[in-house]
């Protein structure tokens, strides 16, 4: 009896040690992990502070903010005008010089303001702004209006005056541009009898009609169309003037007819002064 109670007690002891051994090493294990994750939480709450403050300094960096005086001068690399050949870049500036640079960092500030400003430029049909953030930058992509018809006084007289494709007029503060000669030459006083500022767009669209029935019938580009006087109005070709009359609504009968009559005209010694079509059934010559 007395042997099995000391042989129960020899072996109750090395199982006590082992146990001892294993809440040990559990303990240590759950210190190093308890150090792991304080040392994790610190390194994410250093590294929320430092970007944080990245975010905070990078934000307040010269290069996300257009220069003070960005709207003061063209080619400054700051802000850039293009699609622009009606409207100088320099008057889009002075327009905007009235309006304050932002003063938050570019990728943040709204330029919808930038947009009405411009949109008073007659010229100006739509505007697009892009935002570039760093280096800060502003590219203005201007559409303009498509220019139809000039006006002038004279074949020799510079234009006052352009009629876009929608009808609306430019005046002569944006002359002289870059497409200018791709229009219609129309001759006009802008009198009474002839105001053109009081032309709307269907007159636009008659003029452009009879330029391209001209061109048609007489396979000559057309050179201008004298409007000095409504009721007598005269187009001018390569070859010979031409005098339409009053435009009512047989005048594209009468241009009709200028294949017959053009051959003859070029045939002639004497210096035609013009092609007279003004008459009903009746084509003559008015020698000079």
């Amino acid at each position: 009896m007395t042997e099995n109670i000391e042989n129960e007690t020899d072996t109750s002891i090395p199982e006590g040690k082992h146990l001892v051994k294993k809440k040990r090493r559990e303990r240590i294990v759950r210190k190093g992990r308890l150090k792991q994750e304080r040392l994790r939480v610190l390194v994410r709450m250093l590294l929320s502070i430092i970007f944080i403050a990245g975010i905070y300094y990078g934000s307040k960096c010269q290069s996300w903010y257009l220069p003070k005086d960005a709207f003061n001068k063209a080619g400054s690399g700051s802000v850039e005008i293009i699609n622009n050949n009606i409207v100088p870049s320099y008057k889009i500036l002075t327009l905007l010089k009235s309006s304050n640079v932002p003063n938050v960092p570019l990728y943040m500030a709204k330029t919808d303001y930038i947009k009405k400003e411009l949109m008073k430029l007659t010229p100006i049909e739509n505007v697009y702004i892009r935002r570039y953030a760093f280096p800060a930058r502003m590219q203005i992509i201007v559409r303009e209006r498509i220019p139809v018809i000039r006006i002038s006084p004279d074949e020799k007289v510079a234009p006052v005056a352009v009629f876009t494709s929608d009808g609306k007029i430019i005046g002569k503060e944006y002359m002289p541009f870059k497409s200018e000669n791709d229009t219609i030459l129309v001759l006009s006083y802008g009198n009474k009898g002839d105001d053109y500022h009081k032309w709307d767009l269907a007159k636009i669209k008659e003029i452009q009609k009879i330029t391209r029935y001209v061109e048609t019938y007489a396979e000559e580009p057309v050179e201008y169309i004298d409007f000095r006087q409504p009721d007598n109005v005269f187009i001018k070709v390569k070859t010979v003037n031409i005098r339409l009359g009053k435009l009512d609504d047989d005048v594209y009968n009468r241009i009709m007819r200028i294949p017959s009559i053009l051959p003859q005209v070029k045939l002639v010694d004497s210096k035609v002064k013009y092609l007279d079509l003004s008459w009903e059934k009746v084509n003559y010559l008015k020698l000079q």
